[in-house]
């Protein structure tokens, strides 16, 4: 008889919490994790939107010009757009110029050379601050024009990193990091060569084995930017407003 009532008892309990963990997970499954992404997915989700809309951004734009050309603009304000939209970076610029591609160094990497201290899991993947260097060095070496993957920089763009990938307008990168200059090969080589960041960069590369390749180019040819030009900036109102 008592055996029979602690059957019932366990059975009883055990409806209660079917019942308590049902109401708690409104219907959904609390032992799947199909609706937990991770950080790393919803950046990739967004930065997929992201060039669809730029896409549909470019179509705009390009029939958008169609029209107001045939709102009988002049021939010499259309040479003065033409003029603005190159300076800012809004056409594709073409000529000589330099390759640099940055890559991490393979995650088993050990000191390569002796009194060298082992490398650290930050030692061995590119910052945010060696893309910077880079980019700053091909400006200050008079490029008309500067590339990072597949994307044309204007005055607005910024390279952000976000852990060990690269967030750039909205789209987000992995290792290696190719940036692409159109000026004066001598002069971008000059202000690379110069820069003191990347020569601090160059020590890892050395030590560690970071990659590291500056190619010069001919002929090479920067996509126009496609993307918003528009400024956001964020401002602070005092308390009680």
């Amino acid at each position: 008889m008592v055996g029979r009532a602690l059957t019932c008892g366990v059975f009883a309990l055990a409806g209660v919490l079917f019942y308590v963990s049902a109401h708690a997970a409104h219907g959904i499954d609390l032992r799947t994790d199909d609706s937990l992404l991770r950080l790393s997915d919803v950046i990739q989700q967004r930065s997929d939107q992201n060039r669809q809309t730029q896409s549909e951004l470019a179509q705009l734009q390009q029939r958008a010009d169609q029209l107001a050309g045939q709102q009988g603009r002049t021939p010499a304000d259309s040479d003065r757009l033409s003029a603005l939209q190159q300076q800012v970076g809004l056409d594709p610029l073409q000529g000589q110029g330099l390759t640099v591609t940055l890559n991490d160094a393979p995650p088993d990497a050990t000191a390569r050379i002796p009194g060298v201290p082992e490398p650290g899991v930050n030692d061995l993947v590119i910052h945010q601050q060696d893309i910077q260097a880079v980019v700053n060095a091909l400006w200050r070496g008079g490029a008309g024009g500067v590339q990072v993957m597949d994307q044309r920089l204007i005055a607005t763009s910024a390279v952000r990193c976000v852990g060990n990938t690269l967030l750039l307008q909205g789209r987000v990168y992995s290792p290696p990091y190719v940036i692409r200059a159109v000026g004066r090969t001598a002069d971008l080589h000059a202000a690379v060569d110069a820069d003191p960041s990347i020569r601090n960069y160059l020590q890892y590369v050395t030590a560690y084995g970071l990659g590291w390749k500056v190619q010069e180019n001919s002929e090479l040819t920067l996509p126009g930017y496609t993307g918003s030009t528009d400024l956001n900036a964020a401002s602070a109102q005092p308390a009680g407003q």
